[in-house]
């Protein structure tokens, strides 16, 4: 049985490797790559077992000769009948290069476009999935699929494809030409081929469970990685890095374990093959030797010629199959990765955004109905969002949605633009049901304003431009739109032309979008600030749309969705991010907006849908009361209740100057905090900075450390494995030129001149040696292999977890200036990580075998016949100069196109994460066509690199013929003139052109070697850079908790100080002539001159339009920038020139953006713990409790262990919101920051939620500073800062502001409801 199973198996993957390499519509050229690649590898393999036929002519030549010259008879035609077969050998060593040169280029270019077109495919295939596809994706999943399971498809259809044909093809010729000179010997040596097949099926079949098992846990690890790195300064903020380095770090034990288990199966499977090689030696030559001696007597036919012929031969196919070895892990690692990203690539979305069929919609009314609809997210089943609603959306009226946060008002704004389809009843358009009508028609006339608008990494005028791209009545543009010509627009005005004057000399169809896009900014509002931006429409909005404020995202949004005139426009709190005064505008923008067309309006704002033609209120996914504002208020009811909450009324203050805490806080809050959170949460790189030129593509990365330095202490704990391995790899070093002195002895033993009883006896002997050797090399190769992978996978364990500690420990500041992004910065634990995976475990020790050999071959030769060794040796700088020639080919290739690839993955995660912005436009087609531009380049370059690269290579692996000629054509002549015996030829032959084979063989793993080291030195680079800061130098006392910046090292080494003891309470703070511009913009001042005191305990607000510079004032509070100039003092401590970050322990902070981590809702809590305190459960419920969100929790089904999905995507906007209200008050703070944080909150659970507040800083005097923009709950601040442009310019309780300031007066009348 044991048997049958793995022969089963190993046909699979056979099949498998052929469905993969002509997956995903092969063109003709990719068939004709490999075909050509595959005639051309096998014939490559021909040649050196028909120069076995000539080296046994040869022998039998050399034998004469030799025999002749001990007995004194030598004979002047002997030299005359070698040179011609010598002659020959050259001949088929030239057909051998050009077969080897033509077999690497196919396959290097079929796996180069395989990995292109399996890229596009998966690509392509993620962008028709529906959402409850997405809603089950891990963070960095596609990041790992895209990096690492398509590096592994290339790596394993490449150009090891063509050498592991070879081998075979050589081993086959071997046997045939073998059966034909000895049949009754190369049948004993058939045994070779089951067992070579058996090991390999088993081998791999292992190896392959393993790598599987492998690349799940890592999944995991990195997803949590992804997360992390995407939101550095909430990690911050939160203190949270240890503990997410200790999830990690669980993950990556897993992995670690399983890649043990993959490297003692490869051990195994290594060992054996030289074991089977060898002993299948000692087998020939025993009965070889039994031969000869039989035909000396008289009794056989068979020549020393013709054994040394088949036994060579078959002994050097099964060391050159054994070359295949390394590379069946290779192969197996490819399958399993294409089997990965299959299944992601065949998963059947149920709604299919990308499908053509189903009927396309003609003239739209906007008349929208839902009929007993029942839905559940498929992400958690056991949870129903809607039961049984039916409600009507006029058309050309507004309908407004209000309720409770998690009541399925988003749900239904889902629904209605079919992300999802309803378990039961239907949602009708104009009367047809939303099934039966194509998607991409049905998208194309409703535009949808999320809750938190997504921006693509481009400029304000292609962001706004993508709502036009499947827009109706603007279908003549789609060509346009979907060519790239708009970014190169956006090049072209930020090198500093003129936008208009730059699009009448494009064309008219650009005019009319550069028209289409400017009439739309000014229907948001956009216009207002567009001026101020450096490039105007050509300002780049940075990764997810990080480098404008929260109030400009959301009007470029609703640009955006304004842009395409829509029949049917959604708007989901569009404007919760904006003050009043913007928002008024911005009402006022829709009203005009909407004239004849259906308004679907989700909000919590009372005041923006006063107007709306119906209101529906709902509560836990039922519609409870619907009518216009005035019959709502009529009924008393729900409605009419939270009217009431939300009115601002100043007599209220009486009641407790914090209740307000935290409601329309936050609405100040979410605007300008985007700024922050974007740049704080996505760290994008600013596109606005001047281009570097490509060939420095590391910009911003991290400069290379030394290797020596950084892995020395690393690999130090191992060190007596290190030995064991490197002392086991000496061994296997060895083992050839073992190998050559019992051949050369046996071709001595062998030869005519000696006695029959003398050559069988001898002939034993010597076999049993060879059994002997092939226990040693058993033993040997699977030490070596083992331990090296051992070794290997503790290494990279260590490594990945210092890369994230380091990459965790920097400031912001550093996260966001040069560059980088979160995307490039995980590569350092997938892709660097990855590419010293592949590097290390055995291709060291193979490495060092080789080497071993080199030397060893080297010496033996020259004490053996040093006139032979020394010519021979001419040859071999030509193979090491081939092989380094092509190393530095390779690596410079590397470098150069690194950058290419990275942006091209960079578009596809974009995609990933923003997929909701992007199925609701419809975009998929222009994000595949950004994406097929991103490749263009890099796709000749490899092409050319291909040609070039090559020629060494195949001159390193065509070597080994040129020198076998040279070797035999010497030796005969020094046999011949007598200075040497066959026995020291053939020592050296073995020695020293074995040897020769063997490096050709290193320098295919010249590209995993060149890789490994760039990554390994970006590494340690990294890690150098971990060490720089402070928190690395020995403050045992806090280790992770404390990231300074590079400049301030010195002061900060000295300020250690510790904390003065804080007064019990609040905590009192004070900003001096603070000024600020974010590191991405430094032009750009975003504080100028600002300064304000408040007193421990106070409960202070500050509000402003959007963009005036709140949220920057909480970033500078936590330090995630230092101030360019004045000081913050957080109870006389300035926190700017002092201190680690242990004044962040009394901070909590609440960001506007409310961003959870893929774990449990109780992890994600327990995550705004005090550092180095674990909560305990109570405390958890409290904090939930006091947020108002325990008894939600409870009402889940798994409670407090549910999971919150990835970047908290299974959990309603409020939900996320009051669950990051609970992490910030499990803390205990002493000053609490919110920014925006009840901006997704209804008046009910905002109420609930203050009352919740109010008790947990109460008793505390905890110091509250909370940017709002909703007015209630600033009434009831103790102080108000009114911030504009940067700096204060008024503060003082409500009711003296709205005496005195006009901008303050407009935004509380705005809020007042009737």
């Amino acid at each position: 049985m044991s048997i049958g199973k793995p022969s089963r198996a190993s046909i699979r993957p056979f099949f498998g490797f052929l469905h993969l390499l002509f997956y995903a519509d092969p063109t003709w050229l990719d068939k004709i790559l490999v075909l050509v690649g595959c005639i051309a590898a096998i014939a490559a393999g021909v040649p050196f077992p028909l120069i076995g036929i000539v080296f046994g002519q040869l022998v039998d030549e050399i034998n004469t000769a030799t025999c002749n010259n001990q007995t004194g008879s030598r004979n002047a035609s002997e030299e005359a009948s070698i040179t011609p077969k010598i002659l020959l050998l050259v001949y088929i060593a030239i057909g051998s290069f050009a077969c080897i040169y033509i077999h690497l280029v196919c396959w290097n270019l079929a796996s180069q476009r395989l990995a292109q077109r399996v890229r596009d495919r998966y690509l392509r295939n993620l962008l028709r999935q529906d959402m409850a596809f997405f809603d089950s994706l891990q963070a960095g999943e596609v990041s790992s699929r895209l990096n690492g399971d398509i590096q592994a498809i290339e790596s394993g259809t490449g150009e090891k494809v063509g050498v592991a044909l070879t081998c075979v093809s050589f081993c086959v010729t071997a046997y045939i030409v073998g059966f034909i000179m000895n049949a009754e010997l190369a049948g004993m040596l058939v045994s070779l081929i089951p067992a070579f097949l058996l090991m390999a099926v088993i081998g791999s079949h292992f190896v392959g469970k393993y790598s599987v098992k492998l690349s799940g846990c890592f999944g995991s690890a990195s997803a949590i990685a992804s997360e992390a790195l995407s939101h550095v300064g909430l990690v911050h903020a939160l203190g949270a890095n240890t503990r997410l380095e200790e999830k990690f770090r669980d993950h990556l034990g897993n992995a670690r374990e399983q890649g043990i288990k993959k490297a003692t199966a490869a051990a195994v499977q290594a060992g054996l093959l030289y074991f089977i090689a060898f002993s299948a030696s000692a087998l020939g030559y025993w009965q070889g030797s039994r031969r000869v001696a039989a035909s000396l007597e008289g009794n056989d036919n068979a020549t020393i010629g013709e054994i040394y012929t088949v036994i060579f031969i078959l002994l050097d196919g099964a060391i050159v199959l054994s070359q295949v070895a390394p590379m069946l892990p290779l192969f197996g690692g490819a399958i399993s990765a294409f089997e990965r990203l299959r299944k992601d690539i065949e998963t059947q979305p149920s709604i299919d955004n990308t499908s053509t069929s189903a009927e396309k919609l003609g003239r739209v009314n906007g008349a929208i109905e839902f009929r007993n609809v029942d839905f559940t997210y498929p992400s958690r089943p056991e949870h129903p969002v809607l039961n049984g609603i039916s409600l009507k959306c006029e058309a050309g009226q507004l309908t407004a949605i209000v309720g409770l946060s998690g009541s399925g008002k988003s749900t239904v704004a889902s629904l209605i633009s079919r992300f999802y389809d309803p378990q039961l009843g239907d949602v009708l358009l104009d009367g047809r049901n939303l099934r039966d009508i194509n998607i991409k028609s049905l998208r194309g006339f409703i535009s949808l304003v999320q809750q938190e608008p997504s921006l693509l990494d481009r400029s304000i005028l292609e962001n706004i431009a993508l709502g036009l791209v499947n827009s109706p009545p603007h279908a003549h543009l789609q060509k346009t739109l979907l060519s790239g010509v708009l970014a190169r627009i956006s090049e072209d005005v930020r090198g500093g032309q003129d936008l208009a004057r730059v699009a009448v000399n494009t064309g008219s169809e650009i005019v009319e979008i550069v028209r289409l896009v400017q009439q739309a900014a000014n229907l948001a509002d956009v216009a207002v600030f567009i001026d101020r931006l450096e490039y105007g429409f050509a300002t780049s909005v940075g990764s997810s749309g990080s480098l404008v404020s929260g109030g400009q995202k959301q009007r470029i949004a609703l640009a955006r969705a304004l842009v395409r005139d829509p029949k049917i426009l959604i708007l989901d709190e569009a404007t919760a991010a904006l003050d009043s005064a913007s928002e008024q505008r911005i009402q006022a923008a829709i009203e005009r907006a909407s004239r004849g067309r259906t308004v679907i309006s989700i909000a919590h704002r009372l005041s923006t849908i006063r107007a709306a033609s119906k209101i529906i209120v709902m509560k836990k996914g039922d519609i409870i009361e619907q009518g216009t504002h005035d019959q709502l208020m009529g009924l008393d009811g729900s409605y009419a209740d939270m009217v009431r909450l939300q009115t601002v009324k100043t007599d209220d203050t009486t009641s407790s100057s914090r209740t307000s805490l935290d409601s329309r806080d936050t609405d100040f809050i979410s605007s300008e905090k985007q700024t922050l959170t974007a740049q704080e949460a996505n760290c994008a790189p600013p596109s606005d900075t001047p281009n570097t030129n490509p060939a420095e593509p590391t910009k911003g990365v991290v400069i290379a450390g030394s290797i020596r330095k950084t892995m020395l202490p690393l690999a130090r704990p191992y060190s007596l494995f290190l030995i064991l391995a490197l002392f086991a790899a000496l061994i296997v070093g060895g083992q050839y030129c073992a190998s050559g002195l019992l051949f050369g002895n046996i071709m001595g033993t062998m030869s005519p001149c000696n006695t029959p009883d003398n050559i069988r006896s001898r002939g034993e002997l010597l076999s049993g040696l060879w059994f002997m050797l092939a226990c040693v090399a058993f033993l040997a190769n699977f030490t070596s292999w083992a331990v090296f992978g051992l070794i290997s996978e503790r290494l990279i364990y260590k490594v990945r977890n210092l890369s994230l500690h380091t990459l965790l420990q920097q400031p912001l500041q550093w996260h966001e200036s040069e560059a980088r992004n979160p995307s490039m910065l995980l590569e350092f634990i997938t892709k660097d990580g990855n590419s010293l995976a592949g590097f290390s475990g055995s291709i060291i020790g193979t490495l060092f075998a080789v080497v071993v050999n080199f030397m060893a071959a080297i010496i033996l030769s020259h004490i053996v016949a040093w006139r032979i060794a020394i010519v021979c040796l001419v040859i071999v700088p030509l193979l090491l100069g081939a092989g380094y020639m092509q190393l530095r080919a390779i690596g410079r290739f590397a470098i150069k196109h690194a950058g290419a690839f990275s942006s091209s993955i960079g578009v596809t995660i974009e995609a990933v994460s923003n997929i909701k912005t992007v199925h609701s436009l419809s975009i998929e087609d222009e994000i595949l066509q950004t994406y097929r531009r991103s490749l263009r380049a890099p796709r000749k370059e490899m092409v050319r690199q291909s040609f070039k690269t090559n020629v060494w290579l195949a001159v390193a692996n065509s070597c080994g013929s040129f020198i076998y000629a040279f070797a035999y054509w010497w030796g005969s002549k020094n046999i011949i003139e007598g200075r040497y015996t066959q026995t020291q030829f053939f020592i050296i032959l073995i020695a020293m052109l074995v040897s020769a084979q063997l490096w050709g063989q290193l320098f295919t793993l010249a590209p995993e070697i060149s890789k490994a080291k760039s990554s390994i030195s970006r590494i340690c680079g990294l890690i150098e850079l971990g060490k720089d800061t402070p928190s690395a130098r020995g403050d045992k006392a806090s280790p992770d908790y404390r990231f300074g910046e590079k400049e301030k090292d010195d002061v900060e080494a000295l300020a250690e100080s510790p904390l003065p003891a804080s007064t019990q309470g609040g905590a009192s703070v004070v900003f001096r002539d603070v000024g600020f511009s974010y590191p991405a913009r430094p032009g750009i001042p975003v504080l100028t001159s600002l300064s304000l005191s408040i007193q421990a305990g106070q409960f202070c607000a500050l509000v402003g339009p959007s963009g005036a510079g709140k949220s920057t004032v909480l970033a500078l509070l936590e330090r995630f920038y230092s101030p360019s100039t004045g000081s913050i003092s957080i109870n006389g401590v300035d926190i700017s020139r002092h201190h680690g970050a242990a004044f962040r322990d009394d901070i909590a902070y609440v960001p506007q953006e409310n961003v959870l981590f893929q774990g449990s809702i109780k992890f994600n809590i327990a995550l705004g713990a005090r550092p180095r305190h674990t909560p305990s459960d109570e405390e958890i419920q409290v904090a939930c409790k006091l947020a108002n969100i325990h008894e939600t929790i409870i009402g889940l089904p798994r409670g407090y262990d549910t999971e919150c999905g990835s970047s908290g995507n299974q959990l309603s906007g409020g939900q996320r919101q009051r669950l990051s209200i609970a992490r910030a008050l499990v803390r205990k703070p002493k000053l609490l920051l919110l920014d925006e944080s009840t901006s997704a909150l209804d008046a009910e659970s905002e109420k609930a939620l203050e009352f919740g507040l109010e008790r947990a800083v109460k008793g505390q005097g905890v110091t509250v500073i909370a940017i709002a923009h909703r007015l209630r709950t600033i009434a009831r601040a103790d102080v108000i800062f009114l911030v504009e442009a940067g700096k204060v310019v008024d503060q003082g309780r409500h009711e003296e502001l709205v005496q005195r300031s006009e901008s303050y007066r407009i935004n509380a009348l705005h809020q007042m409801l009737g």
